[in-house]
């Protein structure tokens, strides 16, 4: 039975505070869309893989 994802959400926070180093000023608001961007393109490449299979 094939599954069918109508929409998918993905929410990504990115900080060093956990490894014990500093955390990074944050980055322009185009630089954050662009990261977005291509993590929503990458998994949607391994959907359209997955589905092809």
């Amino acid at each position: 039975m094939p599954i069918l994802i109508d929409e998918i959400v993905i929410q990504v926070e990115v900080s060093n505070a956990a490894g014990g180093g500093t955390a990074t000023p944050a980055a322009p608001a185009q630089d954050k869309q662009a990261l977005v961007a291509e993590c929503v393109e990458r998994v949607l490449d391994i959907l359209r893989q997955q589905k092809e299979a």
